[in-house]
């Protein structure tokens, strides 16, 4: 029924988009000049209309369509590091707000003195995961330190992990003696936001020894609930990733992804750019990337991988 009234949304707006265009080349078929401004207004929002869904034509894989997982984790540099992973946060939270995507943090550890080691973020809403695929990998930032008290250039690193939001796929299953269940204390910022009791849940895939958590429910129950609807989406992720490197490696393009292999660059200093290394797209505005202008790159990705 989801699958359905997602098909219908789409059927829709290429209904309603067909009937518009129909409409416009009526009104410029008169030759009437009165009308100049509304076809001008009219052209403008059928190519916004015409971009989008060719937007959503692109995103055509298995899980495109439903929700995401996405994780950030800081890489090595202690403050910095960390208070760039945040920064991404607030980066990828304003982006879900400007597109309506439902989003809810399921888990975070904060810094000792700064920003966040790692968070958790569930995105709800129609071709979640499609758009976010785009920002998988390491990110990288390069800017005056604000933690160094001689002003020097210094450059962060973090990983940012999306999973498709997958409740029941027989793709995975899992073994319950496979399985670490830990309880602990909710972390907080005091007052009421602080559990008195352990309902925080860590679960732990003994075998590939992947973790998922989650802190924010108020029951042990839903947080054990969420953190193996996290398991299950990184289990799955891994699952593919191998059959996919398989493929490649049978192929003779298989090439290791590693830590330091950036997809994108945030540049804040001597000069302002951020690039995707990927697609080479770039924008000089970084602020506005960082406050949630990503569609250009998200487009320029999908774009690039059109028939691959």
């Amino acid at each position: 029924m989801k699958q359905l009234s997602i098909l219908g949304e789409e059927i829709k707006s290429w209904d309603t988009l067909q009937k518009q265009i129909q409409d416009t080349l009526e009104l410029a078929s008169l030759g009437d000049e009165s009308f100049q401004e509304e076809l001008e207004r009219e052209v403008k929002t059928i190519r916004k209309k015409v971009e989008s869904c060719e937007f959503k034509a692109m995103l055509s894989g298995e899980y495109d369509a439903g929700g995401a997982l996405l994780a950030i984790h800081a890489g090595a540099g202690g403050n910095d590091a960390q208070d760039w992973a945040e920064m991404l946060q607030r980066m990828y939270l304003r982006w879900m707000e400007a597109h309506s995507f439902k989003a809810k943090i399921l888990h975070i550890t904060q810094g000792e003195e700064a920003g966040v080691k790692s968070v958790t973020i569930s995105v709800d809403g129609p071709y979640a995961y499609g758009y976010l695929q785009a920002e998988k990998g390491v990110h990288r930032l390069v800017r005056i330190s604000p933690f160094d008290s001689n002003n020097r250039r210094h450059t962060s690193f973090a990983l940012v992990e999306i999973l498709p939001q997958v409740k029941d796929d027989t793709e995975i299953d899992i073994n319950p003696n496979d399985l670490r269940i830990d309880t602990f204390r909710a972390a907080g910022a005091g007052g009421q936001s602080v559990q008195k009791n352990d309902t925080a849940v860590r679960i732990t895939h003994v075998p590939t020894g992947i973790v998922a958590q989650c802190q924010n429910e108020r029951s042990q129950t839903q947080n054990r609930e969420i953190a193996m609807r996290v398991l299950h989406a990184r289990l799955l992720a891994v699952k593919r990733e191998q059959r996919k490197e398989k493929i490649e490696e049978l192929r003779g393009e298989y090439q290791k992804a590693e830590w330091g292999s950036q997809i994108r660059s945030y540049v804040l200093h001597p000069y302002q750019m951020v690039k995707d290394h990927r697609t080479n797209h770039e924008e000089g505005n970084a602020n506005a990337v960082l406050d949630g202008y990503l569609d250009p790159f998200i487009a320029a990705y999908l774009r690039s991988n059109v028939g691959k």
